[in-house]
């Protein structure tokens, strides 16, 4: 039975204490950290946590030191911000961008800022490492390069049991509410892989810690997650046109189906919930509304719409079920954003927020002024 399996028949609190999850962080100096984690990522902000399950630690940068084992949770931050990193696993970088957020909201006193790494082996990470990334250390749970985007299982072996990626945040979540038992509010932010990877979670996550709610930002992901085999046909002036015809100019869309037989397999994960993964723990049907019921935002660079440098082009699915979706990251968000409007219709609205002067930039988008609604809730 897989640490998801478990996780889905008990809260979290339960299954990390029935499986001996304890909360160990990576030897640091409060004084040192609360010094300089704030300023940008450091080894003194880098703690570690057992998952569940036995399925190994995980890592994190972090800009305050974890709370007094006893804290009543009456002081310290009252919100976190957790940002996801992108493919080249850049979680100090993605930390760096999360910290000027904050800081140009006037948020950084009081928003404990957290960075999680998903680890590679180090013999399999050439293609998905960036300069600062931390080696993994003996006990660190493993994905590859692409698994843990699409949400899959860490490698077993080792002593260490699987656990899918969606489940690791789940726990990190759960780490975060006992160490820093001041935070009520946790918004998961995901930049470019980690959009994708934060997008598929949402559905398919566990209930936060009573008393901790969560906002969602999903910003400049490759992919999408569709809930219904539709997918978006743009249109101007009422009448359906080529994708092209986007790139400069606002489109309208509708929804359609594809033809499937040109096609095949475009609706099944991770581009749709056909042939979901047994390990994800939910069906389709609970999935769709969980998302539908959700604290979502999404952002877009608005210059991440073609082919020319700055939008990491060769790093973009261009899979047939991809490019369903619209041929680059905007149009592909433009056409979402439509989908959730006419399709899902959920009770909140989920708005776009286009950030003008980014295109495929974590550093630009992020701490950008017009990102401040959805990381913050606060007009720029």
């Amino acid at each position: 039975m897989t640490a998801r399996t478990l996780a889905s028949g008990v809260g979290l609190a339960a299954l990390l204490a029935s499986s001996g999850w304890a909360a160990s962080a990576t030897p640091s100096s409060p004084a040192s950290a609360s010094q300089t984690c704030t300023e940008q990522a450091s080894d003194a902000c880098y703690q570690g946590f057992d998952l569940p399950g036995q399925a190994g630690r995980m890592h994190f940068y972090a800009s305050l030191a974890p709370q007094a084992e006893k804290a009543d949770g009456s002081a310290g931050p009252q919100a976190a911000l957790l940002i996801m990193h992108g493919h080249p696993r850049d979680a100090n970088r993605s930390f760096n961008a999360a910290l000027d957020a904050a800081r140009r909201a006037g948020r950084l006193d009081t928003t404990l800022v957290i960075a999680p790494l998903f680890q590679v082996a180090s013999d399999k990470a050439e293609r998905c490492r960036t300069k600062g990334t931390p080696a993994p250390e003996p006990d660190d749970a493993l994905w590859t390069c692409s698994s843990w985007l699409a949400g899959k299982n860490s490698q077993a072996g080792a002593g260490r049991a699987p656990i899918n990626a969606i489940a690791a945040l789940d726990a990190l979540i759960a780490h975060i509410h006992q160490r820093w038992p001041s935070v009520r509010q946790i918004t998961l932010a995901g930049f470019s892989a980690g959009g994708q990877m934060l997008q598929r979670s949402i559905g398919f996550a566990q209930q936060p810690p009573v008393g901790v709610s969560l906002r969602y930002v999903v910003a400049d992901p490759g992919t999408w997650l569709y809930f219904d085999p539709l997918r978006p046909q743009p249109q101007r002036a009422g009448s359906d046109v080529d994708w092209a015809a986007c790139s400069d100019a606002a489109c309208s869309y509708r929804m359609q189906l594809p033809e499937a037989q040109s096609c095949p397999g475009y609706d099944h994960w991770k581009y749709g919930t056909q042939a979901l993964p047994s390990y994800l723990g939910s069906n389709a049907a609970q999935a769709r509304e969980r998302y539908r019921q959700a604290d979502i935002h999404y952002l877009e660079g608005a210059l991440d719409n073609h082919a020319g440098k700055g939008t990491s082009y060769g790093a973009l699915d261009k899979s047939c079920a991809a490019m369903l979706q619209g041929p680059f990251r905007r149009q592909r968000g433009d056409g979402y954003a439509a989908y959730v409007s006419q399709v899902l219709q959920p009770p909140r609205p989920q708005p776009l927020y286009t950030v003008p002067g980014c295109a495929h930039d974590v550093a630009c988008v992020l701490p950008s002024d017009a990102a401040r609604s959805a990381l913050f809730g606060t007009a720029p």
